[in-house]
């Protein structure tokens, strides 16, 4: 994700897993979770060794600055997790009360 986002209606992210995609070791899940939004988790991608790459490219909406944190669950259980911050100058998701 950018360091810094002018307008939080349109962000783009990508998230990378390194992984071998085989049906032995593969990435099942990418959740993005996010820390201000009013839903939390913002998107959930299913994956499979079919899918070649470990690799989600895509824009999200932002409720302001923030940390976005990436899980990945692999075929074997275990979960890897990265975040980045986000500064937002235009926020999106904004309550309107």
């Amino acid at each position: 994700m950018p360091l810094l986002a002018d307008n939080g209606n349109s962000v783009p992210m990508k998230v990378t897993v390194e992984s071998p995609m085989t049906p032995q070791d593969h990435v099942r899940t990418i959740r993005l979770i996010s820390e201000r939004n009013p839903e939390r988790e913002m998107a959930t991608f299913h994956l499979g060794p079919r899918a070649g790459v470990a690799e989600i490219n895509s824009r999200v909406r932002l409720a302001g600055s923030q940390r976005v944190t990436a899980v990945a669950e692999m075929s074997d259980g275990s979960l890897w997790m990265d975040s980045a911050e986000v500064v937002v100058t235009l926020s999106a998701c904004v309550d309107g009360s």
